[in-house]
């Protein structure tokens, strides 16, 4: 047996296709003064008592807004719960006539539009975000515009073959605030495992279409509720000592290898050193939150009705799990599509796809609208159902930042400069609530994501590359 193949039998257990969800990139990762960012801290009695704890070099670990109190900005009331970020996703974007709200500002200044009116319940929770654009060249229809939107990077190749430069948004953050839990990140989708998810160049993380897989994979037989009794998987144990000591194997290959090699080597422990702290989590007691509860069962299967898929009941059951999943801690990142870039899924009482009615139904295309306005339902089903959930005197959905958009604006052109943008939750205080903004120069998208990426923890002092660069947030949704 040759050198190769001894090491390659060593290692090959380590990387099976379930534990590359796993695998996440150190992607903008916060300065070691800093320590991990692993959402806000408890706030310290005033703005100097958080700098003196800062700057004395203090060992625990702490989270600020992105260097406000550095800035002479005013200090944000800090919440005690972690802080979540989320991307929810759909394909082929909007009907920009009857998306656009009436009025802009904050509170009464404003008022939701047709295809936003399912939203109405959690308005004050939410801040729309019209007019700006994604400043890549639209090269490749439907993927330019997500992949520029999610990885402020232009997709490569063509329709038929291409990818992103880069990770995207939740896996940037998930590096961060994502290493404290058991799932750095968890992704999900309703008509096709292919979310728009990247860790890097060729590297999607497959979304969980099954409800009850999702179910099971979170809340199986190694959950327990805070304070529930219960056994440990003994396997786990066995695989932790088994890591351990193939870590010492690893370190000696090492001795044997190039600078290439060794690099490539490097990237593939990253893996090995997230499933070592997902085992270990397993077996320590389930974080006290007041909150978290096992969700119900979801069923078992979903059979499409007359034709047709169950969209909503699969959705809400969806919905349910990734709620619950961010009230247990069981991670704070998700990433939610309800369809991929050109999906042609079949809502009810359409005549055709969504993607072929998009270019094939005459204005004012009433089957586009409402599909857009059931997708909009859809979205309102999870925010309330976050809402819903309380964190002391707030909600989960207040420690929530959640990026919701599509590929494009209008589809049958492809415009990719008046992407449909929702944000919900204020990230602890961090975002404005009940705003619309609308930018009348088609500003750079790439402002508003940089502002959500320092809302909720990432310490980012630019967004992008090129056309989409920035070191400016977009200060109207800034709190």
């Amino acid at each position: 047996m040759t050198t190769h193949d001894r090491w390659t039998r060593r290692l090959s257990w380590l990387w099976r296709p379930q534990d590359r969800p796993l695998v996440r990139p150190r992607v903008l990762a916060p300065s070691a003064a800093l320590g991990p960012i692993q959402g806000p801290a408890p706030a310290g009695p005033n703005r100097r008592g958080v700098l003196r704890g800062l700057l004395g070099g203090s060992a625990v670990a702490v989270s600020l807004p992105w260097l406000e109190i550095f800035a002479g900005r005013p200090a944000h009331a800090e919440t005690l719960f972690p802080i979540r970020f989320g991307v929810w996703f759909w394909g082929n974007g909007n009907r920009p006539a009857e998306w656009q709200p009436t009025g802009e500002g904050q509170g009464d200044a404003w008022a939701l539009s047709e295809q936003l009116a399912a939203l109405a319940a959690v308005k004050h929770k939410i801040s729309v975000v019209t007019g700006m654009g994604v400043k890549v060249p639209n090269y490749i229809p439907h993927w330019s515009g997500a992949g520029g939107l999610l990885t402020g990077l232009d997709a490569v190749g063509d329709d038929s073959d291409w990818t992103v430069q880069g990770p995207t948004i939740d896996q940037i953050v998930a590096a961060s605030i994502g290493q404290t839990t058991i799932y750095s990140s968890i992704e999900a989708g309703l008509d096709s495992n292919e979310v728009f998810s990247f860790t890097g160049p060729n590297a999607r993380n497959p979304g969980e279409t099954d409800p009850f897989t999702l179910y099971e994979r979170i809340f199986g037989a190694t959950f327990r509720e805070p304070g529930e009794e219960g056994v440990v998987d003994p396997r786990l144990g066995f695989r932790r000592s088994a890591l351990d000591a193939v870590i010492g194997d690893i370190n000696s290959l090492k001795d044997e290898l190039g600078s290439e090699d060794r690099a490539r080597l490097d990237n593939h422990l990253e893996g090995v050193r997230t499933l070592e702290q997902r085992l270990a989590r397993l077996q320590e007691d389930p974080p006290d939150l007041e909150s978290c509860s096992r969700p119900d069962t979801p069923a078992e299967s979903f059979p499409d009705i007359d034709g047709r898929p169950q969209i909503s009941a699969r959705a809400m059951a969806i919905h349910d799990v990734l709620a619950m999943a961010m009230a247990c801690d069981q991670s704070r990142v998700f990433h939610f599509q309800v369809s991929k870039p050109v999906s042609n899924l079949l809502f009810p009482g359409a005549p055709d796809g969504h993607h072929n009615l998009t270019h094939d139904e005459p204005s004012p295309q009433p089957n586009v609208n409402a599909i857009t306005k059931q997708i909009m339902a859809e979205l309102a089903y999870f925010l309330e159902k976050l809402d819903s959930i309380p964190e002391g005197d707030e909600t989960l959905l207040d420690h929530c930042g959640i990026l919701c958009t599509s590929e494009h604006g209008e589809a049958r052109t492809h415009n990719i400069t008046n992407i449909p943008i929702v944000i919900a939750g204020s990230a602890g205080g961090r975002l404005k609530q009940d705003v619309h903004y609308r930018s009348y120069t088609e500003e750079n998208a790439g402002k508003m994501t940089l502002s959500l990426m320092r809302a909720v923890g990432i310490n980012a002092t630019s967004w992008g590359a090129e056309e989409t660069y920035t070191t400016d947030g977009l200060s109207a949704i800034e709190a």
